[in-house]
């Protein structure tokens, strides 16, 4: 495929690339067509992205633009396609782009140009009537867009900055063919059906009040569900050796200055006045950690201490940045901290990462993992960097780990394992994590008492594996489309009885599966069987149900169905035993 660069010259697309100069071009496009049925619209920024592409635009006073509008805007691009404008490219000096954008009534553009350095090199494209500052590459006529489609529309602060004028966002996406639009779209409908908000509301797992956006208040199958997932994440810290600790929520600003958040982090935090006192809501828990392990000498046999605490953290995201459990203000980490020696590195990074994967291996999600190392704007020795990396390469390589390694990506205060899930959808969500801080240690003057006799100072490891309670809960809802398996489902049986003739044996039948441990719900409503068994399977999305007809309760057995729909007959006894050892199996 030829592109055309921003210095003039056409070449062929860099492997690799063809979707991004694909869906660039495609967001020119859709401004030019916007242009055309808004003329008073100004653009502000227009890029092509992973995922697709978008345009932020603010539209003149009284206007918007919303989904129903969309037909008559891939309607105009399509005819700019078949126009089939070439695109052009140019440069201009500083003064001279301001004053080009500036004709043009691009106000945002303008701003963009005062906000780039004095030497940037200013280049323009053009197709039609259509000019943009850019640097490209795109395609070489607009009829080179073949396949794309308007998805969604929303909000976006000029520079992401709250303080700003509120755009309108059009994101899109575009393909090198209908075949591949056609099955993205498939995709689409798919992501639809498995969106953890529709499902999580279908099943009353959780809910948003405007009283508390970005908030989840967990409802009473959410909670079963939650407590499931932690009643494992609780074996696993057990199995693992870990001791479980839990912080304050509020803390003084003291703290969050020694740990250097109030300083780099505060316009994240949520803050408080308690006697006269400044205090936060911690957005993280590895302050309060500090202080447990500064709360009385250590030795180097105390080593490692490894602390682990699901704790409730606050941060303040942005309004429209919010998005069901995957973007929240209020969440519960799965949390650990681990205070090593410098000899411990190693084993201690094996077997926190045989931890991770086995949570990931538990549930099913493929996964990739991405070393990072030293950046520039490091602190810490270079001894203790090398000292450090050696360590996770060396845990990686012994465990036989298949990893990338991402130069300079490192945080500032150690190196780092980054563990990115695949799910059922191709998306990539980055979850667990393994960091190497040498900052806070120093930060709080952590010691330790070495086998010399003589003080040294703690390497700190963050660990944590879901990333979030909430939002694994979220993955794991969209990743089982809300069938989840037997230990997880707020509902493990539902028991219907045909008629009001058997509710007295389904009572007695629910209190045994009751009795056993078993989640249970017997469902006594005066509704048809069919209705009855529809719901449980479409919406409560039980692994099992208990049909009782008369013969069921005259023999004293039951009739079950599981989600493959089969029926067969059983007696209590031997399905509750099956239940019970596919729940402590934790299969699925």
């Amino acid at each position: 495929m030829k592109i055309l660069h921003n210095d003039g010259h056409v070449g062929e697309c860099p492997e690799g690339e063809e979707l991004h100069v694909i869906r660039h071009s495609a967001a020119h496009i859709l401004a030019q067509a916007i242009k055309r049925l808004y003329p008073e619209a100004d653009f502000a920024y227009g890029p092509a992205t992973d995922n697709g592409f978008y345009y932020d635009v603010d539209l003149p006073e009284g206007v918007r633009i919303s989904e129903d509008d969309f037909p008559a805007i891939e309607g105009e691009m399509r005819r700019i396609c078949k126009e089939n404008l070439r695109f052009e490219t140019y440069e201009l000096p500083r003064e001279e782009a301001i004053a080009h954008m500036a004709e043009r009534g691009e106000k945002y553009k303008v701003e963009h140009i005062g906000d780039l350095a004095e030497d940037a090199r200013i280049t323009f494209y053009r197709q039609g009537e259509y000019v943009d500052m850019c640097v490209g590459p795109h395609l070489m006529y607009t009829k080179g867009l073949k396949a794309f489609k308007l998805t969604g529309v929303s909000g976006a602060y000029w520079k992401n900055d709250a303080h700003n004028k509120m755009l309108t966002r059009i994101n899109g996406i575009a393909f090198a063919s209908k075949a591949d639009l056609d099955a993205h779209l498939a995709l689409l409908e798919e992501a639809k059906k498995r969106d953890h908000r529709r499902i999580g509301q279908e099943m009353e797992l959780f809910m948003m009040a405007d009283e508390g956006p970005g908030f989840p208040f967990w409802l009473p199958n959410g909670m079963r569900l939650k407590n499931a997932l932690m009643d494992y994440w609780h074996e696993m810290q057990d199995a693992y050796g870990y001791e479980e600790v839990q912080t304050p929520v509020i803390l003084s600003r003291k703290l969050w200055e020694t740990s250097g958040h109030w300083d780099h982090y505060k316009e994240n935090m949520y803050t408080t006045l308690i006697d006269e006192e400044d205090y936060a809501v911690k957005p993280m828990n590895c302050p309060g950690a500090c202080l447990i392990y500064k709360s009385r000498p250590r030795s180097y046999r105390d080593l490692p201490l490894k602390l682990a605490e699901a704790g409730l953290d606050h941060r303040h995201e942005l309004r429209g940045a919010l998005h069901g459990l995957f973007r929240v203000r209020s969440f519960t980490q799965d949390d650990a901290h681990l205070y090593v020696r410098p000899d411990q590195i190693t084993e201690q990074v094996t077997d926190t990462t045989h931890l991770i994967t086995a949570y990931y291996e538990q549930f099913g999600f493929p996964y990739h993992v991405e070393l990072s190392t030293r950046p520039e704007d490091s602190m810490g020795s270079e001894e203790d960097w090398a000292l450090a990396e050696e360590g996770l390469r060396e845990a990686l390589d012994t465990m036989g780990v298949d990893y990338i390694v991402n130069e300079g990506d490192g945080a500032f205060y150690g190196p780092k394992i980054d563990f990115h899930l695949k799910d059922c959808l191709g998306r990539t969500w980055q979850c667990g994590t393994i960091q190497l801080d040498f900052q806070l240690p120093q930060n709080f003057e952590l010691e330790y008492t070495g086998a010399d006799g003589e003080k040294h100072r703690p390497i700190m490891v963050h660990r944590a594996g879901f990333g979030s309670f909430e939002r694994f809960i979220g993955m794991l809802t969209e990743q089982y489309a809300g069938k989840f398996p037997t230990w997880l489902s707020p509902c493990q049986v539902k028991v219907l009885p045909v008629s009001e003739k058997t509710r007295s044996y389904a009572r007695e039948v629910g209190a045994a599966l009751r009795a056993a441990g078993i989640r249970v719900k017997v469902d006594e409503r005066d509704e048809k069987i069919g209705y009855k068994i529809r719901e449980a399977r479409a919406v409560d999305r039980v692994p099992y149900m208990l049909i009782l007809g008369e013969r069921e309760s005259e023999a004293g057995t039951i009739s079950v169905r599981d989600r493959s729909n089969e029926t067969h007959p059983s007696t209590l006894d031997e399905f509750i035993a099956s239940v019970r050892e596919e729940i402590a199996e934790r299969r699925g």
